[in-house]
């Protein structure tokens, strides 16, 4: 049961992603910056997760702990902020499927490398034919949406 519902959440978090890539790239329009509207979309973003500490109660003496992360983690939130810039710049340029298709052909790039490897504790998952046949297959399905 607890898997069903880590896959109902994975869906969710996929669907959600073009409804905010509308809405970020809306925004972008209005204040005339991808970078500005990427700022307010991290800053509300930042908000709604200290509402939600302070409501559930999450420790933020835990904060503390992040002093001893190696400085590479800190690498994700510029990860982050480049990822949603290039999402509020790409979607009125490519539209949203292309955009998707794109990032979904790199992200599964990449997450077969990870995998592969155990890159930053992914299980080890060996890269196999069908693997890379299913990455092959969404490719073919990017070209189809920009071609079509």
């Amino acid at each position: 049961m607890q898997n069903l519902f880590l896959l109902i959440i994975a869906v969710l978090a996929g669907a959600v992603l073009p409804l905010q890539a509308g809405l970020n790239s809306k925004m972008g329009q209005i204040v005339q910056s991808p970078v500005i509207s990427s700022f307010i979309s991290f800053v509300t973003g930042a908000a709604a997760l200290l509402v939600y500490m302070l409501m559930a109660r999450v420790p933020l003496a835990n904060l503390a702990n992040a002093r001893t992360a190696p400085v590479f983690f800190w690498v994700a939130g510029l990860l982050g902020a480049f990822y949603v810039t290039s999402v509020i710049m790409l979607v009125p340029r490519l539209g949203t499927a292309l955009t998707f298709g794109l990032i979904i052909g790199g992200q599964m790039l990449v997450s077969l490398a990870f995998d592969h490897f155990g890159l930053l504790g992914a299980p080890v998952q060996p890269l196999s034919f069908m693997r890379v046949l299913g990455v092959v297959l969404l490719v073919a399905g990017v070209v189809l949406i920009r071609k079509f």
